[in-house]
C-alpha cells in the first residue's frame, strides 16, 4: 500500500512538472513581457536560478537602459555567480558597472566582478591568465572606489593571488633547474626575488642560485667563468648572511670554496 502510494505522489509530481515546464515554454514565446518579468523575478527569488535565466536573456534587450533591464543585468549575474559559473557572472557584472555607472549597486558589481575572477583563479600549476586578470580588475575597482569597506577585503585577495604567482614562479625555477637550464633557473628565480623580495622561498632561491651559477660557470666559454664564479660566491654569501643556520649551507659550502679557488687562478 505505501508503494502504491509513493508511486502516486511520483507521477502526479512528475505531471505537475510537466504541466509547469509547458506553462512557462509557452509564456517565453509570449508577447506578455509583464507577465514573463514578473515571473522570472519570483523564480529568481525562489532560488530557480536557471530557469529564471531563461526570462532574463529573453528580458534584457527588451528592458535595457530602463529600471527593470537595471534589475534584470543584475540578477543575471547574481544567477550565474549562484549557479557557480564565475567567468559568465563576472561578464555580467561588468556589463551592469558599465551600463548602469550611477547605481547604488555600482561598486558592489564592481567588485564582485574582480570576485569572481579570483574565484575563477586556479592552482598554481595552471595558466594563471584568471589570476592576472582579478589583480587588474581588484586594482581597477581600489583606484574608483578607494574609500569602500571592501578595499581591505580586495587588498587581501590580491595578495592571495600574488602568492599564487610567486609559488608558480618558484616552481618554474625549479624545473628549469631540474631541466639543467642553469641560466633560465637563475633569470626566474632573481626575477622572483625582484618581484617577491618578501618571498618566503628567498632562502630556497639562494641555494639554487649557488648551485646553479656555479654549475653554469663551469660550463660557459672561458671569458664568461669569472663573472659566473663570483656569482656562485656572492649567492653563497647572501646565502649563509641570511640564514646562518640554513641546512644547506654544508651542502654549498665546497661549492663556494671550489669557486674562491678559480677566481685565484
Amino acid at each position: 500500500m505505501l508503494r502504491k502510494t509513493r508511486f502516486i505522489v511520483l507521477v502526479i509530481g512528475i505531471l505537475i512538472f510537466s504541466f509547469g515546464c509547458k506553462g512557462y515554454n509557452k509564456l517565453l514565446k509570449s508577447a506578455n513581457n509583464d507577465l514573463k518579468y514578473e515571473t522570472g523575478i519570483d523564480l529568481y527569488e525562489k532560488g530557480d536560478f536557471n530557469k529564471a535565466l531563461q526570462f532574463f536573456d529573453v528580458l534584457r534587450a527588451v528592458y535595457r537602459g530602463t529600471e527593470r533591464g537595471e534589475k534584470l543585468t543584475y540578477y543575471t549575474a547574481n544567477s550565474y555567480f549562484q549557479l557557480k559559473n564565475y567567468n559568465i557572472a563576472s561578464h555580467y557584472y561588468k556589463q551592469y558597472t558599465q551600463m548602469y555607472p550611477s547605481s547604488d549597486k555600482a561598486e558592489e558589481a564592481a567588485y564582485l566582478s574582480a570576485y569572481c575572477n579570483y574565484l575563477s583563479a586556479p592552482r598554481p600549476s595552471l595558466d594563471q591568465s584568471n589570476t592576472y586578470l582579478a589583480l587588474k580588475e581588484l586594482q581597477a575597482y581600489i583606484d574608483m572606489f578607494p574609500n569602500s569597506s571592501r578595499v581591505g577585503e580586495a587588498n587581501k585577495l590580491m595578495d592571495a593571488l600574488r602568492k599564487k604567482l610567486e609559488i608558480k614562479m618558484y616552481n618554474i625555477g625549479k624545473l628549469y633547474y631540474r631541466m639543467e637550464d642553469y641560466q633560465a633557473a637563475i633569470t626566474t628565480f632573481e626575477n622572483l626575488m625582484d618581484d617577491y623580495p618578501d618571498t618566503e622561498f628567498k632562502e630556497e632561491i639562494l641555494y639554487y642560485i649557488t648551485k646553479a651559477y656555479y654549475v653554469y660557470a663551469e660550463k660557459s666559454i672561458y671569458s664568461k667563468k669569472e663573472e659566473r664564479y663570483e656569482k656562485t660566491v656572492e649567492s653563497y654569501n647572501n646565502l649563509t648572511f641570511l640564514y646562518p643556520e640554513s641546512k644547506y649551507i654544508k651542502e654549498v659550502q665546497p661549492i663556494n670554496k671550489n669557486a674562491r679557488k678559480k677566481l685565484k687562478n
